[in-house]
């Protein structure tokens, strides 16, 4: 049982969205745009004056986000889909709540 204490050097850790082995870029691709517009969307939420760009960030990552999430074929690109979706739906509702989609 020697392999189960050490890994081979082929088991080596990949950070992939493609688990599968086939590649994806669309769908890598829009995973990435959804994950990037949830993480603005949420932490533009912490100024009230930028209630603008959370609320559009959010409203897209939402949008891309929901159609990313029925083109993906893998988890890992799924599970960036979600924390997209949820940034992006905090994002939209607290922007929409501070001053919705036009800047004061």
């Amino acid at each position: 049982m020697p392999h189960v204490l050490q890994p081979s050097e082929r088991e080596r850790f990949r950070l992939t969205l493609n688990t599968d082995g086939r590649p994806h870029p669309v769908e890598n691709v829009l995973a990435i745009v959804t994950l990037a517009c949830g993480l603005v969307a949420f932490v533009s939420t912490f100024w009230i004056s930028a209630h603008a760009i959370s609320a559009w960030f959010g409203t897209l990552g939402f949008g891309v986000g929901l159609y990313s999430q029925y083109l993906s074929e893998t988890t890992p690109q799924r599970s960036l889909n979600i924390v997209g979706l949820v940034g992006s739906f905090v994002g939209a509702a607290l922007g929409i709540a501070h001053g919705g989609f036009l800047p004061h």
